[in-house]
């Protein structure tokens, strides 16, 4: 390993690697090293940028939605291969922790994400577990493989709402997560998928993936609209994929007695009111969803039937990363999904 790590800039047959640096330290027995071909601008790395994540102050590398080419394994690797196009799981669990020990490795109690130790792929290469590896099937390219991490978390908010046949269900926020929400929901067997949104443009998107009512709630009264459509009722399930307070009181006030509501959202302002009987007089539930676990391998398998391309609506080289930033912060550029390619 020594040894070819040292072949600085030498095309390496039949994989047309180039190693153009040497990494940083050398490779632990269970790490992989992978050059990156594609990464994607997530909310939260859009929050880190203007120093108000909570869990990830600056500075730091950020970037967590990508793929690439495996480069060079550790010496007890056996799942990852030279060559090999894949993405990454981009969490950092103990493996020791009670939830860890039972398969339920997103609650473990010490869990983080690579991005918020400055760990990002936002750079050539990056260094990460080989249990978090995964091999991209043909039907994905590195663009659309970048975006299996954001349809994880949408596959886990879905998992996690336990979407049945026939259901109503509401999305507020018609970004990327929001829209793969809509997907996975329609997927799992929702009737009707409403999803809300400011943008008419977002809104034409999102039912050419999965939402089959649109609303525009900068035009029209969302609580109204949902009445409307759900005959005085409220809608089964509901998504916060926003991040504020007023989206968070649409997703519980629109919800049938027993409904529940899951946060997804980023709240910058995590402090809010809300109408606290409505938990009592309706018997509401509200969850929140975060990252994933178990989720990248259904997400990679029901990327076959969504057309991920779609949400990729701006390409800048890595060097660019500046303009990229403020592209996916503009919301009159109509991004969507923001790719980087180093």
């Amino acid at each position: 390993m020594e040894e070819l790590m040292n072949r600085i800039g030498e095309v390496y047959e039949p994989f047309k690697v180039h190693f153009l640096h040497k990494p940083v330290r050398p490779l632990a027995p269970d790490e992989v090293l992978i050059k990156v071909r594609a990464s994607a601008i997530c909310g939260s790395d859009l929050h880190i940028a203007r120093g108000l994540h909570p869990s990830a102050p600056l500075p730091v590398t950020i970037g967590h939605e990508f793929s690439g080419d495996v480069v060079a394994v550790g010496s007890e690797v056996t799942k990852a291969h030279l060559g090999e196009r894949v993405t990454v799981e981009p969490c950092i669990v103990c493996g020791k922790c009670d939830a860890c020990r039972h398969g339920q490795y997103g609650y473990c109690e010490h869990i983080s994400f690579t991005y918020r130790n400055g760990d990002g792929a936002m750079a050539d290469y990056v260094v990460v577990k080989e249990p978090y590896v995964y091999e991209l099937p043909d039907y994905l390219s590195y663009e659309t493989g970048a975006l299996i991490e954001p349809l994880s978390v949408a596959t886990h908010a879905v998992r996690r709402a336990d979407i049945r046949l026939g259901e109503t269900v509401l999305i507020i926020g018609a970004g990327a997560i929001g829209m793969m929400v809509a997907a996975m929901c329609r997927r799992s067997g929702a009737a009707e998928v409403i999803i809300a949104d400011f943008s008419d443009q977002r809104l034409e998107m999102a039912k050419q993936v999965g939402a089959t009512v649109t609303v525009n709630s900068g035009k029209e009264d969302l609580e109204q609209a949902v009445a409307r459509l759900t005959h005085g009722k409220g809608v089964d399930k509901s998504f916060e994929c926003v991040g504020r307070e007023s989206c968070f009181l649409q997703a519980i006030m629109t919800l049938k007695r027993n409904g529940t509501a899951t946060i997804i959202g980023i709240y910058e302002k995590p402090q809010i009111q809300i109408p606290a009987s409505r938990f009592v007089t309706h018997e509401i539930h509200v969850q929140g969803a975060q990252g994933y676990c178990w989720d990248f391998p259904i997400a990679i398998a029901a990327a076959r039937d969504i057309p991920l391309g779609k949400f990729i609506t701006h390409t800048f080289p890595l060097e660019q990363l500046q303009q990229a930033l403020d592209t996916a912060l503009d919301s009159k550029s109509g991004s969507i999904k923001v790719i980087l390619k180093p």
